[in-house]
């Protein structure tokens, strides 16, 4: 008599995500709960962290009043101009400099020179250059952007397999067609990955500017929230902060699903 046959599992996963629903939100849930209950013990000093349950009733202040998108939609203005100038112009250069030799030569060394220099440093220059108002903070989140989206963008053009390129010049495929259909596509989950990271910078960066001479905006509102030690007003904030970073990482990660649905 034959043997049954035994079901041999699949093992080529080859290490792919798999989505856990609801595991982020309960992570973030539980987080809440123990500060809620450490503030309301005492185990955590009111100095140190707010209530959560004070800093959701100042969100529901700032609602109420109109303040919330009085300081929200000025931020999401700069944050837009500044971190699109910038993104644009990042992956225009690190495009040039991974595709021609004479563009890397010439532009790489300078690349080296501006990344390391820390971008909030810079900012005194830009309101000297640009004025207070916005355009010198649409200039630091640009710059701010721009270096480590050049980075990113020709370090990602570099990776793409040489073999795929060789066996489009080896079929006869032009220039064009080469970068169209090869180096772009295997180059752009490198480029959106550096996205992410510049986009954070962005944020980072509008903060800072927000803190000089603006009246409304993130910035200006933990600014003024620290100058008064209201910790419930900052932490507010800064909450709003982690949730722009937030759903900048997930319009990322929906762009990635988009352009890259070729990719297993």
């Amino acid at each position: 008599m034959s043997e049954p046959a035994l079901e041999v599992r699949f093992r080529g996963g080859g290490f792919v995500a798999r989505r856990k629903r609801g595991v982020g939100i309960t992570v973030f849930i539980v987080l809440v709960l123990l500060a809620e209950w450490g503030t309301r013990t005492g185990v955590i000093s009111a100095l140190t962290l707010p209530r959560p349950s004070d800093v959701a009733l100042t969100f529901k202040e700032l609602y109420e009043s109109g303040l919330l998108f009085k300081h929200l939609l000025p931020s999401l203005s700069r944050l837009a101009v500044g971190a699109t100038m910038g993104a644009l112009a990042g992956i225009a250069v690190g495009l040039l400099i991974g595709l021609f030799s004479l563009a890397r030569a010439g532009l790489v060394p300078l690349v080296a020179a501006l990344f390391p220099i820390p971008k909030i440093a810079l900012l005194p220059l830009f309101v000297i250059w640009f004025g207070i108002d916005e355009m010198s903070k649409y200039a630091l989140i640009a710059f701010g952007t721009f270096t480590p989206t050049v980075v990113a963008t020709y370090a990602a053009v570099d990776n793409v397999d040489r073999t795929l390129i060789r066996m489009g010049q080896s079929f006869g495929l032009k220039w064009r067609s080469i970068v169209w259909k090869i180096v772009l596509p295997g180059a752009m989950p490198g480029i959106l990955s550096g996205l992410r990271i510049s986009l954070t910078i962005a944020i980072i960066l509008l903060v800072a500017a927000e803190m000089l001479g603006a009246e409304y905006g993130i910035g200006a509102y933990i600014l003024q929230a620290g100058s008064l030690y209201d910790l419930e007003r900052l932490f507010a904030g800064v909450v709003i902060l982690s949730v722009m970073g937030v759903l900048v990482s997930a319009a990322i990660a929906a762009v990635e699903r988009r352009v890259l649905r070729w990719r297993v």
